[in-house]
């Protein structure tokens, strides 16, 4: 079978996609990549939450993917909404890459090493919500650009730290100096960090059975159950939204949190339940932070 794969064109983007690649073509699948430029990628020294956030890095893919120009699509996890088009579907998640986020600084000594004032990069609402929560004495300013062009500019000097990704320094095979991981059952991640989402059309009955080869069941079980949550939000990218599922045994975890943008209000809960009934434990994880007042914590995000 001849599968073409749309992705966007930075540099982890392919790498992601290549990994998706060679494992389809280990199962004798004859793949090409094509290279679709994204409203992400146009818009790249925009704050993404002003011109439509998470949609703008997925939504000219789905656009081929819905007129037949590609026949799949691959996507980080973290970078699509909450709702997908009627005729798409999240045929695959490949094993999850490390969760967690890391805190890059110009010494070793993680947030010890950061004096009062320093100047932390981030364009997240959830990561300068929750460095702010930790250390309110410190300042966040946004960040754009690709991996290497952000690691460019923490060794220039125009930040005293940066907080990103664990799972694209790993793809990309990079080791920065002076970086301090941080705990994801503490610092907790986007919805899907570190998971990778196979797109393609539900009517494709065939190829939605070859994807299946690629599918990780842990991995989905945790990133429907993180969805869940999300969906159950109606959160976006304006807003402060955390949640980690992982699972012990049969058993999954979850942990959500909902938070102001200044890090001030923070409600966290979590819960535990059978692996298969991940969705609804993601819902009742969010039912769980709506009845603590995270509506009124979104809405104010919002600037409802």
């Amino acid at each position: 079978m001849k599968i073409r794969l749309g992705t966007r064109g930075s540099r982890l983007a392919v790498v992601q996609s290549e990994a998706v690649a060679a494992s389809l073509r280990a199962r004798g699948a004859e793949i090409e990549i094509v290279v679709i430029r994204t409203s992400g990628d146009r818009l790249a020294q925009v704050a993404l939450a002003d011109f439509g956030g998470k949609a703008l890095f997925v939504k000219e893919i789905e656009e081929a993917l819905l007129a037949g120009q590609v026949d799949v699509g691959v996507h980080s996890l973290k970078d699509m909404p909450s709702d997908l088009p009627d005729a798409l579907t999240l045929a695959a998640f490949p094993l999850r890459e490390d969760p967690s986020d890391v805190l890059l600084g110009r010494r070793d000594g993680g947030w010890d090493a950061l004096s009062a004032g320093a100047v932390v990069g981030t364009s997240s609402p959830r990561r300068r919500a929750m460095v702010l929560a930790r250390r309110p004495d410190l300042r966040t300013e946004p960040i754009r650009g690709n991996v290497e062009t952000r690691l460019g500019k923490l060794r220039a000097g125009d930040y005293d730290a940066l907080v990103m990704a664990a799972a694209g320094l790993k793809r990309l095979g990079l080791n920065p100096a002076h970086a301090t991981p941080l705990d994801p059952a503490e610092f907790v991640p986007a919805v899907g960090q570190g998971v990778l989402a196979v797109e393609a059309r539900q009517a494709d009955r065939e190829l939605l059975e070859v994807l299946r080869a690629v599918d990780d069941t842990r991995t989905r079980l945790a990133a429907l159950a993180e969805r869940a949550f999300l969906a159950r939000l109606e959160a976006g990218c304006h807003t402060p939204v955390a949640a980690y599922a992982w699972l012990d045994g049969g058993t999954l975890e979850l942990t959500g949190v909902v938070s102001s943008p200044d890090g001030v209000t923070a409600l966290r809960a979590s819960n535990r339940g059978p692996a298969v009934d991940g969705g609804r434990l993601g819902v009742a994880l969010a039912d769980e932070l709506l009845a603590k007042g995270a509506k009124a914590v979104l809405d104010a995000s919002r600037g409802r």
